[in-house]
């Protein structure tokens, strides 16, 4: 069953009838070719969840009548933040936002660093990319995106987490999966393409933040900050076996 993306869900009642805006009722009638009595799914990708029946076919602005509305609990009994620093290639960042979200991320913040390349962020577009893959993968609950921001505005934000900073460290033994511990929260940092500055690696531990590696190979940064996320929800899945 098709997912929608509705972020006033959670205000409205069963029986209501919603229009939906010119992007939606094009996919619904011109991609998916939805018919009135089509049955389909909505969420506000803070939790709510909604069926719903196809009123009114028209892609400039389709009708549909909720039929049940319910609040779905978190899907993790953990919370994990990615911090990262964008790409120079903005394509790449929408590939780990995407993918990110597929696996499950509570939020991305995403971070000025003092060898970031990118200097113009859309996080606008970010978040399309990110409503998009939680359609695809049928989830509940969006990340958060956050930033960009400076690493000195950063530190305020990330409150009571299992801290962990990942970079390349050949002489590092420890690795993010030996130093995860399960039932905790997690903010993990992953640099930009040219690493963390000394200073930057200075602060982010006197900040709390534990180095750890995420293995023997070299990884690009969006790649790292995926492999972090899986690595993370390993280590969960593990402890509840």
């Amino acid at each position: 069953m098709s997912l929608f993306y509705l972020p006033t869900l959670a205000a409205l009642p069963p029986g209501q009838t919603v229009r939906l805006d010119a992007e939606e009722s094009r996919h619904c009638v011109r991609v998916l070719r939805l018919r009135p009595g089509h049955q389909l799914q909505f969420t506000d990708g803070a939790g709510t969840w909604a069926e719903a029946a196809l009123a009114l076919a028209d892609p400039r602005g389709c009708q549909v009548r909720l039929l049940r509305v319910e609040a779905r609990p978190p899907e993790r009994p953990y919370r994990l933040h990615l911090a990262i620093a964008p790409t120079k290639n903005p394509d790449r960042m929408e590939w780990l936002v995407e993918k990110a979200t597929e696996v499950g991320v509570d939020q991305i913040s995403f971070l000025y660093t003092q060898h970031t390349e990118r200097e113009h962020f859309n996080l606008d577009r970010m978040h399309k990319k990110a409503v998009a893959a939680l359609k695809q993968s049928q989830r509940a609950w969006l990340p958060r995106l956050a930033g960009p921001l400076p690493l000195a505005q950063f530190w305020p934000t990330v409150g009571a987490a299992a801290k962990f900073i990942a970079y390349v460290d050949p002489a590092n033994p420890v690795t993010l999966f030996g130093a995860a511990e399960p039932g905790k929260h997690y903010c993990v940092l992953v640099g930009p393409e040219g690493d963390f500055a000394p200073a930057e690696l200075a602060q982010a531990q006197a900040e709390g933040f534990r180095p750890v590696s995420l293995g023997s190979s070299r990884l690009r940064t969006e790649t790292a900050g995926l492999v972090a996320c899986q690595i993370l929800a390993t280590v969960q899945e593990k402890a509840r076996v």
